[in-house]
């Protein structure tokens, strides 16, 4: 089978796109690896597959597929690219795009240049919706690892995220903690590592260490969810620049009960078939 693809990234967080409006797809955990395979297939961190939704008002459905080929249920820099590709595919008219996703809906706005606003939805701060290991909330969590112990705030974005604040960003010890974080008992659906590293109240270095994929150039739910552990341990404003190994994302946050949005890039690299 020959499918065609779109090659995009959001701040170099990259991703191949496929959608089955007029072509029928099914891939499975295998094919997956190989199409996001850096040597043997196209090479990617997540492939996004876009289906029509039959859902009322709702203009895609979109499916998330680590480079390890299991499915996730929520990714932040891709739906600004799955907002950009359904424009330029002539797929939707309008700025103001609906998608749903396993996690579920989210509304997307087109905005100048290549800028995409996302509605990320209300982080989930109960232990068992994140999920964690935990009968009680807590703003903080403390988890002994073999050479230290650490402290960090757990937050669902659709998919579960471990904030770590860290001195300097570039001298963490990334993929050491981060792998051995995520193989913790505490995560029983694993965990997405961010070390954060605060700058001032409107401005934090980021860098992620994400299930199934290592660490990536930009992840859009880490951020927010790094954002709302910032504003909920009073160290961020509302509205925050993160900047990130790829670029920046901006973040804003009201508060309890509030969604998060996130506002960034979304670049078109090439386009191409390849056989499966």
């Amino acid at each position: 089978m020959e499918i065609k693809f779109t090659k995009m990234h959001g701040l170099g967080n990259d991703f191949v796109v496929m959608d089955s409006f007029a072509q029928e797809i099914q891939l499975t955990p295998e094919q997956v690896r190989l199409i996001a395979d850096r040597h043997f297939g196209i090479g990617c961190d997540q492939l996004l597959l876009l289906k029509p939704s039959d859902k009322e008002g709702v203009d895609v459905r979109y499916l998330i597929y680590n480079c390890d080929g299991n499915e996730v249920s929520q990714c932040g820099n891709g739906a600004r690219c799955v907002a950009a590709y359904l424009r330029e595919n002539g797929l939707v008219s309008g700025d103001s795009i609906t998608a749903e996703t396993n996690e579920g809906i989210i509304h997307m706005m087109l905005e100048e240049g290549d800028l995409v606003r996302v509605n990320m939805g209300i982080p989930k701060l109960a232990p068992a919706d994140i999920p964690i290991a935990s009968q009680d909330y807590a703003s903080q969590y403390q988890l002994n690892l073999s050479a230290t112990t650490i402290t960090f705030s757990a937050v669902s974005m659709g998919n579960p995220h471990a904030v770590i604040v860290v001195d300097d960003v570039w001298t963490a010890p990334i993929v050491t903690m981060g792998s051995e974080v995520q193989a913790q008992s505490f995560f029983p659906q694993g965990v997405n590592v961010g070390f954060m590293q605060i700058i001032d109240s409107r401005h934090i270095k980021l860098r992620v260490y994400e299930r199934g994929a290592g660490e990536t150039l930009a992840c859009g739910s880490g951020a927010c969810a790094a954002v709302v552990a910032g504003c909920i341990n009073s160290s961020l404003n509302q509205e925050v620049d993160v900047e990130l190994p790829g670029g920046h994302l901006m973040i804003s946050w009201k508060g309890d009960g509030e969604p998060v949005w996130m506002t960034g890039p979304a670049t078109f690299v090439y386009q191409g078939n390849i056989s499966i």
